[in-house]
């Protein structure tokens, strides 16, 4: 597929802040993970104290990448005030009717039924994406975020059973919480703090599957990895689920070349 001006759209997906996030945050998150994995079951690849060290190292890695550098990413993304960025945030990030439209698509095509839909939605006009992320992956990052305070707070006392910050008891505080759950399951509330910290240690597992293993298994959507880790850019033109909408095409200037016409796209 071409753009509507049946030319080809080569555009910026990702910014040198967001490849440098998205870089960071992987890298955090991996070694989060073996260590971890490596403190809980012992495994005999590396030295506890190592894989203690590497996991304290990542854990400020990763809660800058998602607590300041991917909001001020999102900030930087759009121009205007905060409504326009808030509905930048909202078309990208938050599952909504389209998404669930999509979804629909895509459950559709699995049972043989119709063409897997675009995801990734670039606005010629308005010279910018209206979103570019797989439906499942805008529920996945929400719950990423949960996921990530929560594995932060339990994390705090597997590290340290008097953590304080700035005088407040802070790891007190959240034994205490875990207190009042943990009988249910007919633990002690460290108990309950650990297993509940390697449950969600499986879930960054489970979604790094889904997210690599298999909506991005496809040699067609190979050119994301490209443009994430490399060159920032996607040719939207390539109808492999991209997608050109061009509501004012009138009003864009145009230029002839034989039979060709080529449109170029207003920056926001």
């Amino acid at each position: 597929m071409k753009s509507q001006a049946g030319n080809p759209l080569v555009v910026e997906r990702y910014t040198p802040l967001d490849r440098l996030v998205h870089m960071v945050h992987a890298a955090a998150m991996l070694t989060l993970i073996i260590t971890g994995l490596k403190i809980y079951f012992g495994w005999s690849f590396m030295s506890f104290h190592t894989a203690r060290g590497l996991h304290m190292f990542a854990v400020p890695f990763l809660l800058v990448v998602n607590w300041f550098l991917i909001p001020v990413s999102i900030a930087l993304a759009t121009e205007g005030g905060i409504k326009d960025k808030f509905l930048h945030f909202a078309n990208h990030y938050v599952f909504g009717p389209s998404d669930a439209a999509r979804m629909g698509g895509i459950i559709g095509n699995f049972f043989g039924k119709g063409k897997y839909p675009a995801f990734s939605v670039y606005d010629e006009s308005a010279g910018h994406y209206k979103t570019k992320l797989h439906p499942l992956m805008k529920i996945l990052i929400i719950i990423e975020g949960l996921a990530i305070v929560l594995i932060a707070i339990s994390g705090i006392v597997l590290y340290s059973l008097d953590w304080s910050f700035l005088g407040l008891p802070i790891a007190s505080w959240i034994l205490t919480v875990g207190g009042m759950i943990a009988p249910a399951f007919g633990m002690s509330s460290l108990e309950f703090l650990r297993t509940f910290h390697l449950l969600l240690t499986y879930w960054f597992v489970f979604e790094l599957v889904v997210h690599v293993g298999i909506l991005e298994l496809d040699p067609k959507v190979w050119k994301y990895y490209k443009a994430i880790f490399w060159s920032g850019k996607e040719d939207v033109s390539d109808g492999n689920y991209s997608e050109v909408i061009n509501n004012h095409s009138d009003n864009l200037p145009e230029k002839s070349h034989g039979s060709e016409k080529v449109v170029k796209a207003r920056k926001s």
